[in-house]
């Protein structure tokens, strides 16, 4: 290995530790808590290591959050080659709730944490998640029009199946469900997404309410 590639493997290498080491303070003590100062000495470098790398701490939040939807998305990507459009909704269920199990640090920071979500809906900009959302609307339309699901708002269907996911995976990672074993949380797992769009099909849920039609918060 020559020495361009030697340091080019140490720049990655040091990226990766700070990506590694902010992620564990922002969970550990709050994104708000937490300085470009407390990373640094976290990792027993100065803080002018870590400006080589990214200009701030919302960069820095900014790289986590993208890397942990890209890895979403090409999971989300390996359920294309499954032919029916319901089949393939209940297998990006389970692909959803993997990642979530296999990367509970990138999912609270995804989707639980609310400093981080504050900082994206400042930035403004088209949030990278939308993506991953869409291409379950995606899925979800295709379901009605192949009449696999019952017609239905699309949006209030993909919102409901994917609120369910999330409950499911929340409540597994922030360990409210240690009363059952592994291979019970696998069985329920499995057997919930079945429950729901089994229920779905089974009984024509009417999901047509508009969105004005519930007040979130104050009084309904």
């Amino acid at each position: 290995m020559g020495i361009t590639e030697r340091k080019e493997l140490e720049k990655q290498k040091m990226r990766k530790l700070i990506l590694k080491t902010a992620m564990k303070l922002f969970l550990e003590e709050g994104f708000e808590n937490i300085t470009i100062r407390r990373i640094a000495e976290k990792i027993e470098y100065s803080p002018a290591t870590i400006y080589l790398y990214f200009k701030d701490k919302d960069e820095i939040l900014y790289t986590l959050h993208n890397e942990g939807f890209e890895e979403l998305y090409r999971r989300q990507l390996s359920t294309l080659s499954i032919k029916d459009p319901l089949q393939r909704l209940r297998e990006q269920g389970e692909v959803y709730i993997s990642f979530a199990l296999e990367n509970p640090e990138y999912y609270d920071l995804m989707f639980i944490m609310r400093g981080p979500a504050k900082k994206i809906i400042e930035k403004k900009e088209r949030d990278i998640g939308m993506r991953s959302y869409e291409f379950l609307k995606e899925n979800v339309e295709e379901c009605m029009e192949a009449g696999l699901l019952p017609e239905a708002n699309v949006d209030v269907a993909a919102f409901s199946l994917w609120s369910h996911v999330h409950g499911i995976a929340s409540l597994i990672i922030r360990d409210r469900c240690t009363t059952f074993s592994g291979e019970q949380i696998g069985y329920l797992v499995k057997g919930s997404l079945n429950f729901m769009l089994d229920g779905i099909l089974n009984k024509g849920h009417n999901l047509n309410c508009g969105p004005k039609e519930l007040k979130v918060g104050g009084n309904q």
